[in-house]
């Protein structure tokens, strides 16, 4: 009998394409109701239910109740990260979804990879954090600097409450658009969260897409940019 973890029920659950899409729908971010996750899916609510069930079964998503309603989001940031990194592969392998539209080059200009900043954004963010100084790579590991510190807390963010979450500080997210890396962890939600309250970036409504403003994008060259 062969030993560690199994990894089939996982991959088959994210392999039938009404779940895989449920959960790519997810990636948004955003809590969504069975109603709303059985259109993203193409399904019946009924069907929508049973598949909502079993991912919720195995982790892959969570469930809350708020009043009469159910919302469901992902199960959390390593369901998140799995999911890009399949995307990679998806896009990697040539396995491109055949309808396309013009929020696709938008999509690969910035969009939400479950709660941070992915595409060309996304990586530009990453590599000023790095050419700055503010983190640094060791092996597969990406470490916030003392300077990093610094200039978190001048930017606004609450670093002391990151360091009390379980999330890692820093990690690298595989971009499935540009297949390089883009800055994942508490850090990198921080850092989008703190983009919009600034108004520098905002979502379109009903898209994983990323809008920043002339000002928001003039700003973001100056801080992160080569």
């Amino acid at each position: 009998m062969k030993e560690g973890p199994d990894i089939s029920r996982i991959a088959a659950l994210i392999g039938d394409p009404a779940r895989a899409n449920i959960l790519t729908a997810l990636m948004s971010g955003k809590a969504l109701t069975a109603t709303e996750l059985a259109g993203e899916a193409g399904v019946t609510l009924q069907t929508a239910s049973a598949h909502l069930g079993k991912l919720e079964s195995a982790g892959m998503i969570a469930c809350r109740k708020s009043g009469r309603h159910k919302y469901f989001t992902l199960g959390g940031d390593d369901v998140g990260h799995a999911l890009e990194v399949l995307m990679g592969l998806a896009a990697g392998a040539g396995h491109l979804r055949t309808r396309i539209g013009p929020k696709d080059a938008a999509l690969r200009e910035a969009r939400v990879c479950y709660n941070h900043l992915a595409g060309e954004k996304g990586i530009a963010l990453f590599q000023g954090m790095l050419s700055r100084g503010f983190v640094r790579e060791a092996d597969e590991d990406v470490i916030l600097t003392e300077k990093g510190a610094t200039f978190l807390t001048d930017f606004g963010v609450d670093l002391d409450s990151l360091n009390r979450s379980k999330t890692p500080l820093c990690r690298p997210c595989l971009d499935w658009s540009a297949r390089r890396s883009h800055l994942a962890g508490s850090v990198g939600r921080a850092l989008l969260a703190q983009m919009q309250a600034r108004g520098w970036a905002a979502r379109a409504e009903g898209t994983r897409v990323v809008k920043f403003t002339s000002g928001g994008a003039a700003a973001f060259e100056q801080t992160f940019g080569a």
